[in-house]
């Protein structure tokens, strides 16, 4: 567990670690960097870099937490990578299912296993889970995302390199929205975003703004008109943690 600086939300929980590259949107992969670092540094659970790996001794760390929680599950990793095991999903499911006071957030770039095994995992309201896209290539992930039965849906458009002008938004609960950052980060343009947020907007969708990123995202910020927009789901019902805007 550690806090986190991800404006979304409050700690990461990484019960596996370790990604392969899939898509576009994988290609400046910030999770890739970081285990690299943590590896030379001799942290134990990155002694093997960015290979895909499960934690078991992770699993009982949501129990300690005294008070309720917005937690993204495996910022360094995709819990629905092809190499990890069925049976292990299930053990991380279990413990967001035994935890109903945090709020889970999952995001994956592995739509087509997510909608392979959904049916195998329970669905409790804390656990919201979300799809990457990217650009347009990638849009087939929302319909997979729909399929599911997760209780909140939602989309990080991060990194957002190229517009999305037909988004299918029904049933969608919340829109995540971001460029990307680094040494050689590729342009997002401001129509691409003021698009994006219009069809929240007229869909009635939550719409969070991350940032401009760029090479310097911190001064690039991330206003858009001269607001922050930091949306969360409004029809999520829980104790606990609040999820209004």
């Amino acid at each position: 567990m550690a806090e986190s600086s991800i404006e979304w939300t409050e700690l990461t929980w990484n019960p596996t670690t370790g990604c392969t590259k899939i898509s576009a949107g994988c290609k400046f992969c910030y999770a890739e960097v970081m285990s690299r670092r943590l590896q030379a540094m001799g942290i134990e659970k990155y002694k093997d870099g960015f290979k895909v790996r499960i934690h078991p001794e992770t699993l009982k760390i949501p129990n300690t937490w005294k008070s309720s929680k917005i937690v993204f599950v495996n910022s360094m990793s995709d819990l629905f990578h092809e190499q990890i095991p069925l049976s292990f999903i299930q053990r991380v499911f279990a413990v967001m299912n035994d935890n109903p006071n945090h709020v889970f957030q999952v995001l994956t770039k592995r739509a087509e296993r997510l909608h392979e095994l959904h049916k195998e995992l329970k669905w409790t309201h804390n656990i919201w889970m979300g799809v990457s896209v990217e650009d347009e290539r990638v849009a087939y992930r929302i319909g997979l995302l729909r399929k599911t039965g997760a209780k909140v849906k939602f989309l990080s458009l991060e990194p957002l390199i190229g517009p999305l002008p037909n988004l299918n938004l029904k049933k969608i609960d919340w829109v995540i929205v971001g460029g990307e950052s680094g040494h050689r980060p590729r342009p997002m343009k401001a129509d691409w975003v003021l698009d994006i947020q219009e069809q929240c907007r007229r869909a009635d969708v939550a719409f969070f703004f991350k940032q401009w990123g760029g090479r310097n995202k911190k001064a690039n910020g991330r206003i858009l008109n001269g607001q922050t927009f930091d949306e969360m789901p409004g029809r999520f019902v829980q104790t606990g943690a609040s999820t209004n805007p």
